[in-house]
């Protein structure tokens, strides 16, 4: 075990852990942020997407101590009461059937529209492509980013 503090949605939180623990479960089991959610603890599904220095990563293959004093946003933080626009795109859309893989369709998406703030369809087809949503609403998903984006209202 090790003294370890992350930053987290602005904010410093301090655990010993076991430096190869997964971001995912500090944030989940240590610190109470539940919204990212465990898929399949492989990286190849999505659903643990966070922003680490604002580039999506896979929580589960990320061990705590390899984040540093980078900054670590998860659903919790990327818009205070749902305010981000993709956030707002996606209630706008009615994108989530079961919900379960939205917090890492959401936050791969607010990292793609970060650096690629004009998206076309295939763009973002093969910038969600590593994201499952097992419910298949990928249309929903590409309206929710085109709007997100200002291509689509």
């Amino acid at each position: 075990m090790s003294a370890i503090t992350l930053k987290i949605n602005g904010r410093d939180y301090d655990a010993d852990l076991d430096p190869a623990t997964p971001l995912l479960w500090a944030l989940r089991d240590t610190f109470n942020l539940t919204g990212t959610k465990f898929g399949c603890g492989a990286g190849l599904c999505g659903a643990c997407t966070v922003h680490l220095e604002g580039e999506a990563v896979r929580s589960c293959q990320t061990p705590v101590s390899s984040v540093g004093a980078r900054k670590i946003t998860t659903i919790e933080g990327l818009g205070a009461a749902r305010s981000h626009p993709v956030q707002l795109a996606w209630i706008a859309e009615q994108v989530p059937q079961c919900g379960y893989c939205q917090s890492g369709q959401i936050m791969q998406a607010a990292a793609f529209l970060a650096r690629s703030p004009h998206p076309t369809s295939d763009q973002i087809d093969q910038a969600m492509s590593g994201n499952i949503c097992r419910c298949g609403t990928y249309q929903r998903i590409r309206r929710a980013i085109l709007r997100a984006a200002g291509e689509a209202a």
